[in-house]
């Protein structure tokens, strides 16, 4: 079984102004891109539009952005061991 998940996929929320939950998905693209891609649209006042590491778009009206919280793309562990 192949998983459809990036080995280095950036985590990514996003919190809806008068929304009580948040956008939680992981983005194949680097945190750089993904910053820019947020100043680019709260500037121009554009929707804010990326894609999650499974191809569905996400799009978010740049003036109801709460906040957007991006974490670093970490590798996958796998097993049981503690390391």
């Amino acid at each position: 079984m192949v998983s459809k998940k990036s080995e280095k996929a950036s985590k990514i929320r996003i919190s809806i102004t008068n929304v009580g939950s948040e956008l939680n998905f992981e983005c194949p693209s680097t945190p750089a891109e993904i910053k820019a891609a947020v100043a680019a649209s709260l500037s121009a006042q554009t929707p804010l539009m990326l894609q999650d590491v499974q191809g569905h778009e996400i799009i978010v009206p740049s003036d109801k952005i709460g906040y957007v919280e991006i974490g670093e793309p970490t590798e996958r562990r796998v097993g049981f061991g503690v390391v």
